[in-house]
């Protein structure tokens, strides 16, 4: 079975982690176009580190997720919702493609 990187389902289970990307994103932008603590380089530099350094570390969470999310799909047994926790289900086939 070939899945998408990014399929539908996986976008849902990820999208906790967009959020504070874009939160983050937004910031990093805001304070590149505005700055209101002035134009000293210390400060700014610390500032710039204390967003983008989560922005990073993130991304590169989410993405580990996706792939991780992805290849347990792939090789996983497919139930039906609930239905791994009970005793004796059967798993399903996976009509996607």
């Amino acid at each position: 079975m070939a899945t998408k990187v990014f399929d539908r389902e996986m976008f849902l289970d990820l999208i906790v982690n967009f959020i504070p990307l874009f939160l983050l994103f937004f910031f990093i932008v805001g304070y590149t176009v505005y700055n209101p603590f002035g134009v000293d380089t210390t400060f700014r530099t610390l500032q710039y580190a204390l967003i983008v350094m989560p922005f990073v570390l993130l991304a590169l969470l989410t993405y580990l997720s996706a792939k991780a999310i992805g290849s347990s799909e792939s090789e996983s047994p497919a139930y039906l919702p609930g239905g791994s926790t009970v005793d004796g289900a059967e798993p399903i086939e996976d009509h996607e493609e």
